[in-house]
């Protein structure tokens, strides 16, 4: 029988595809096989293997325990948030998490298949926080910032920001994407705390993306859950601050740039810009950790050769072309803020700064840090030039000494992803799953039972209290007045907006109860808190653009409720009666804010 050779072709080509069907059949199945044979014969080695990971995660919360005298965080040092601790009660809930996480371990297979599980489920985490109060005064300048957007408008805000509208060292992303939030949804501190919340988890969800385009989806997913196993980031989230959202802002740069100079195409070309430019906008610690751009650029170039070269280039004219506009719009105010960096806050990091101990220890899960240090040497043995991007960050704050932990939390994506690396150095799922599991519910019971509790003792929680307070009072207008700090350099005047935050009522700050008696301190001009004697006065707390209302409530802010009472604000106290003192301290800052409402006694 005769066959054409274009029949005998098409024959060939079948049979061809036939085998190749067999041997990819014949290899999934030897590959079933060795996965079952694993799941049976491993099972008493992975219970032993996730036995020891449990003891080691109890062993390293007693050690940290003893010796937390080595934590010197500024905000939630071990010594202080677990300084009148239960012990046995702490282990107890750390034992019952990790019953929690071995049963977990094997009941998540398919998350890295719908990441927005790791989304839902970092953003639930992360509400726990939301009770938090602001504890770090600084809050008060974005928020600040953000009322004059719902207060007068967005036009108003771009006119004059850096103008009427201080700015210090801050960039107006993050004050203006709040005033946005409060303008569409009300002034709540909830609102803010929302988008937040959508920033953190949008980080978690960006770094899973990170880890699945440079290696794998299931290392993506290590990284993404292990920015739960950092109790110090937990304890920022629900803050009106600038750090969550510039690292977001950082970490969608970073995977746009990877996405755009892998694939090219002007989209992704523009998008990347796009990214970049926004997280130059957010904090100027960004700009430094951008220069892993060109360190993509360069570990591509290795893969892909010259079409690098013009997708880095088109990358920068976008950059160019999008932040010319910006810098003819303050480039004078910007080039103040560089110079005032420079002379001002570089110095200053190493008179403010933590010890990497603290940060890599105690404020995040020593497990991280652990798998963080196995990764560099597993990239070195593979000479895995990719690795180069994850860990640049951490390279940059090594070389420059940065120790502030505050400005090393964007870094933290990147740092979760080198240890997720390290961690897939274990060939077992389940042992690789529980161990993270394990870091992230340790973190949970530090941050909730430690940090959490210890911040809702700190007299920051007083303004939160009374502006609660304040909502169901009847009165509508409230009455502001603050004393000189007995103890700390800290302006009394930035506790109004914090407590500003936490009410819906309007406020009014009378100066003239206790001003005249506060006098900028000699040693402010190399403090971390100038800031505090710098900003000018709100028009929003302006009586002048306040109606008049006969009936109101009198709040005074103090630092010690010893402190005797200037005659002017004793005269405006005349027929008002204390109704209500709120007074909690920890006993551990120097700043605080105890707070006195008065009311009318006629109302009482």
């Amino acid at each position: 029988m005769l066959v054409s050779k274009t029949e005998a072709g098409s024959i060939g080509n079948e049979r061809g595809a036939v085998i190749v069907q067999m041997n990819v059949a014949r290899r999934a199945a030897g590959a079933d096989r060795a996965a079952l044979g694993e799941s049976r014969l491993a099972a008493p080695d992975r219970a032993s293997r996730c036995a020891f990971i449990a003891l080691l995660a109890l062993a390293v919360f007693l050690a940290l325990f003893l010796f937390r005298e080595l934590d010197d965080n500024r905000l939630t040092s071990w010594q202080w948030v677990f300084a009148n601790a239960n012990l046995p009660a702490l282990l107890l809930q750390l034992c019952a998490g990790l019953l929690i996480a071995y049963w977990l371990a094997g009941s998540v297979d398919r998350i890295q298949e719908h990441p927005m599980t790791l989304f839902v489920v970092s953003y639930a985490v992360a509400t726990i926080f939301w009770r938090e109060p602001e504890v770090i005064v600084d809050s008060a300048r974005y928020f600040a910032q953000a009322k004059h957007i719902e207060q007068y408008g967005i036009a108003y805000f771009l006119r004059e920001w850096g103008k009427e509208i201080p700015a210090w060292t801050d960039l107006p992303l993050v004050p203006f994407l709040y005033g946005i939030v409060l303008k569409l949804l009300g002034e709540s501190r909830y609102a803010i705390q929302a988008l937040t919340t959508l920033l953190f988890s949008g980080t978690v969800l960006m770094t899973y993306f990170i880890g699945r385009q440079l290696w794998s989806p299931a290392l993506g997913l290590s990284a993404g859950m292990l920015l739960l196993a950092m109790p110090y980031l937990l304890t920022q989230v629900p803050l009106t601050m600038s750090d969550v959202p510039s690292m977001f802002f950082l970490t969608v740069a970073v995977l746009a740039s990877i996405r755009a100079l892998q694939a090219g195409g002007p989209f992704r070309l523009a998008l990347a810009a796009a990214a970049i430019v926004l997280a130059m906008l957010a904090k100027y610690s960004t700009w430094l950790m951008l220069t892993v751009v060109p360190v993509i650029a360069v570990v591509e170039y290795v893969h892909q050769g010259r079409p690098v070269f013009g997708r880095t280039a088109g990358i920068i004219a976008w950059v160019g072309l999008l932040l010319l506009p910006i810098l003819l719009w303050r480039h004078d105010l910007f080039a103040h803020q560089l110079s005032f960096l420079r002379d001002y806050q570089y110095p200053g990091l190493y008179r403010w700064g933590e010890s990497y101990i603290s940060t890599f220890l105690f404020q995040l899960h020593p497990f991280v840090a652990l798998m963080a240090m196995v990764s560099i040497f597993a990239a070195a043995f593979r000479k895995d030039p990719k690795y180069l991007i994850i860990s640049w960050m951490l390279c940059l704050i090594v070389l420059f000494e940065i120790k502030r932990i505050r400005y090393t939390m964007i870094t933290l994506p990147m740092l979760a992803l080198m240890a997720a690396y390290g961690l897939h150095l274990i060939k077992d799922q389940i042992t690789r799953r529980f161990t993270v599991l394990a870091a992230i519910a340790s973190s949970l019971v530090i941050a909730v039972y430690g940090h959490l509790n210890f911040l809702q003792t700190t007299s920051a929680a007083n303004l939160q209290q009374a502006g609660h307070y304040l909502d169901a009072v009847d009165q509508k207008l409230i009455e502001v007045y603050t004393l000189p700090q007995i103890n700390s350099v800290i302006n009394p005047a930035i506790s109004v907006p914090i407590m500003d935050l936490y009410t819906n009522k309007t406020i009014v700050y009378r100066r003239d109860g206790g001003a005249e008696h506060v006098r900028i301190p000699s040693k402010i001009a190399t403090s971390p808190l100038r800031f505090t004697w710098e900003l000018p006065d709100w028009r929003f707390f302006d009586d002048s653009q306040i109606p008049a209302y006969s009936d109101k409530v009198i709040v005074v802010i103090l630092s010690d409720p010893r402190q005797t009472l200037p005659a002017s604000l004793a005269r405006d106290l005349a027929g008002f009666t204390l109704m209500k003192e709120f007074r909690e301290q920890s006993g551990v800052f120097r700043y605080r804010t105890i707070v006195q409402i008065y009311q009318p006694t006629k109302s009482i």
